[in-house]
């Protein structure tokens, strides 16, 4: 595990005054309560087993599941692809589930859909285990024609120009996962931009 790195702290401190807000708390919210609707709509009745994709889905998820006021049970698992950097590298299985999932509805929350590749190792994986269903809800999804095919949210909160983006559980280098909105890094100095 590496130490403190002052570099990427001011780099993010620095992103982090320059970055252009896409959407603003109040509007955050309203995304997180028709999610929570939506949910309620395909699940309440079904005993689902919500599953948090770690760490990005942690903040979406607390927000989510807190409007939800049906029994289901909860867990987690922690795929990346990213590792504090701003390019995805190969998929590395932090948390794989520990309940047991078959005939099991299992909902997967997560923070944005992107290319799709970690969403596809994780259905990949929890369709092995033969649940009844899988739906995947998604606080954000670029809006780009990238994504890995055959991959897609059931369920998107919003949809987001193709810049990089932070805040609402996503992070600049690991930092501003907190933030109650979500910013882009500024077009002169965004990762995915050059």
């Amino acid at each position: 595990m590496s130490g403190f790195d002052q570099e990427r702290y001011e780099d993010a401190c620095a992103m982090r005054v320059q970055a252009d807000c896409l959407i603003d708390e109040p509007t955050l919210v309203e995304c997180y309560d028709r999610m929570a609707d939506e949910i309620r709509e395909r699940l309440a009745d079904k005993n689902p087993l919500v599953m948090c994709v770690m760490i990005g889905g942690l903040q979406p998820t607390a927000e989510i599941t807190k409007r939800l006021d049906f029994a289901f049970e909860f867990d987690y698992l922690h795929a990346t692809r990213y590792r504090g950097e701003t390019d995805g590298g190969e998929l590395v299985w932090k948390v794989c589930p520990s309940l047991r999932l078959a005939d099991r509805h299992v909902l997967i929350i997560d923070d944005i859909l992107d290319e799709g590749h970690t969403l596809e190792a994780i259905l990949n994986t929890l369709h092995s285990q033969g649940p009844a269903s899988v739906t995947t809800a998604m606080l954000l999804k670029k809006d780009h024609d990238r994504c890995a095919s055959g991959v897609s949210a059931d369920i998107v909160g919003s949809y987001i120009e193709d810049r990089y983006v932070f805040g609402a559980g996503m992070d600049y280098k690991g930092y501003f996962r907190q933030l109650p909105a979500v910013y882009a890094v500024a077009n002169n100095a965004d990762p995915k931009r050059g």
